[in-house]
């Protein structure tokens, strides 16, 4: 198998389908801006917090999910949510990427500002960024893209944000888990008044979060509607929970990808009494998968660090993905909580698995194929049309 120099794998044009804004500052901005905000945190170096909150691994999933406590704290205003926007674009364009979908949860961040300045401040900080990059494109490089993801929250509580503790006050006599259905549908409309009205290049939908108890079925009136309006689906599903959870992404949400799939072939966590055929019933998923061209978005550290199961990378079932045809994209999730960029994803990937160039070359175009893409379907295919020609140029410079 050949060997993948870590050069070639930075110049390389790749895509990240599936980053967290809010998991994904710049460390030293973190702080910067915890200064000026006069936000706590339990240390102001970056040595402090990487020993501290963001580590290179972590005891569990409530561990890894501390940093966001500190994150979100930082991005409550339009200024901010713009800034660490345009920081995040420029670090991705300064390794080779040149498409990203920024996914975050707009309500997270309301209190000072409303969901509605929440987009239009992360599209500015985007937008910025690729227009520096986009005027002045050297010699054989590429354009930069990139689109918004809406994200609604399965499980939701009042510490969580503004919007949040008013929501559950006015609903005072329904469940969370109600509530958290209320307000992923008001997310939904609100995507779709700002596509519509504004153009916002918001080009998908999500619900996050905890995946037991809260199936992606209760969700599946808010992607009805932004489905109805031409808005691609992502679903964050088989991250912790079983192949069903994949199963009712796909038929309950119109899911054009997946985040995560971790668990698409653990047979031991399928729960549904009424599937007596385990096996078949994993297998026909996967061949719909494949054959739908259903793109998995994976996130190798982070799985790593969240999922206790796997307890190394060679046991990450990316490998049976991908042959079985399964269209996979290879992803950061969250920059700054996995202390990952999507090169070192790749060096993972390539590192591992023994990859030939047939195969990395399949991968890396899958990111941009199955990107829900910004515009008319023959500009993107104009543009996979530039990757493709970079790629060769480095390929057969790199690759011989």
């Amino acid at each position: 198998m050949p060997s993948f120099p870590k050069e070639f794998l930075l110049k390389m044009p790749k895509a990240d389908l599936h980053v967290h804004l809010d998991g994904s500052l710049r460390l030293a901005t973190l702080i910067e801006l915890a200064k000026q905000d006069g936000i706590k945190l339990p240390a102001y170096t970056q040595d402090g917090l990487r020993k501290k909150v963001f580590k290179e691994k972590y005891k569990n999933l409530v561990e890894y999910l501390q940093g966001f406590y500190y994150t979100n704290k930082v991005l409550q205003t339009a200024k901010n949510l713009e800034r660490v926007s345009y920081e995040l674009a420029e670090d991705n364009i300064a390794e080779g990427v040149r498409h990203i979908e920024v996914r975050f949860a707009p309500q997270l961040h309301v209190g000072k500002i409303t969901v509605e300045e929440a987009f239009r401040a992360v599209n500015k900080g985007l937008k910025t960024a690729q227009d520096k990059h986009n005027k002045n494109v050297a010699e054989g490089d590429i354009p930069f893209n990139y689109g918004i993801i809406a994200i609604a929250h399965r499980n939701i509580d009042k510490n969580m944000s503004a919007y949040y503790r008013d929501i559950l006050k006015v609903f005072s006599n329904s469940s969370e888990k109600e509530v958290s259905v209320l307000a992923a549908m008001e997310l939904a409309r609100t995507t779709v008044k700002l596509v519509r009205e504004e153009m916002l290049p918001i080009v998908g939908f999500d619900v996050a979060g905890q995946e037991d108890g809260y199936p992606a079925e209760n969700y599946k009136d808010a992607f009805q509607l932004v489905h109805e309006n031409f808005i691609r689906k992502t679903v964050h599903a088989g991250e912790a929970y079983g192949p069903e959870s994949i199963f009712q992404a796909i038929t309950d949400c119109h899911a054009n990808r997946i985040g995560h799939g971790t668990f698409l072939f653990a047979k031991d966590m399928l729960k549904d009494k009424s599937v007596k055929d385990t096996k078949r019933y994993i297998e026909e998923l996967a061949s719909y998968i494949a054959e739908e061209r259903i793109g998995v978005e994976v996130c190798l550290t982070s799985n790593l660090q969240t999922n206790p199961a796997i307890k190394t990378i060679k046991e990450h079932p990316v490998k049976e993905m991908v042959q079985k045809g399964i269209p996979v994209s290879i992803c950061t999730d969250n920059r700054l909580v996995s202390n990952t960029t999507l090169t070192r994803e790749f060096e993972l990937l390539c590192n591992n698995f023994n990859l030939s160039k047939k195969t990395l070359r399949n991968i890396v175009m899958a990111g941009f194929k199955g990107a829900f893409f910004w515009g008319p379907y023959n500009n993107k295919r104009d543009f996979i049309g530039q990757v493709i020609a970079k790629y060769n140029r480095l390929e057969s410079e790199y690759l011989k």
